[in-house]
């Protein structure tokens, strides 16, 4: 574990750190980044009383290891708010050493804080260390296809 490690709750301010996490995120996973092409809209969703993304950055003094982001909803299924887990990334040469830890933390005691029944996510089927954290957390598998149709914005 990291003595100094800093967990703290993402504001529009952090909006440029979430943007460069979110875009090395993506290129480990292998998928497109679309958010470096709307800035505003991620620092917008972060605003507000009621903001539609809740994230967590995972600080070392000023460098950024990792973050964590979150959105609420609502289970036609179970009848019950859940908090849905974007994404949790942590830089490569961070890993391992307790800042995914820290940051499941975080977004954990913020589902619990807001009555969730469970929080749901996902991960790539070959990311093996991932899934090995998520059941050390004590988390269930389901096994699931993802769909996305992208749509125009216009």
């Amino acid at each position: 574990m990291i003595a100094d490690l800093v967990v703290g709750r993402a504001g529009s301010a952090e909006g440029t750190t979430l943007l460069a996490l979110g875009a090395e995120h993506a290129a480990f996973e292998h998928l497109p980044c679309r958010a470096s092409q709307q800035p505003s809209a991620l620092t917008a969703a972060l605003e507000g009383d009621s903001p539609l993304l809740y994230a967590w950055i995972a600080n070392l003094g000023d460098e950024a290891l990792g973050y964590v982001s979150a959105t609420l909803d609502f289970s036609t299924l179970d009848g019950a708010r859940y908090l849905h887990m974007d994404c949790l990334y942590v830089r490569d040469a961070w890993r391992g050493q307790g800042v995914g830890l820290r940051l499941w933390q975080a977004v954990h005691a913020f589902a619990q804080a807001h009555h969730c029944a469970a929080i749901q996510w996902q991960t790539p089927w070959w990311n093996v260390d991932a899934a090995r954290f998520y059941r050390r957390l004590g988390a269930n598998e389901a096994p699931k296809l993802r769909y996305c149709l992208p749509l125009d914005p216009g």
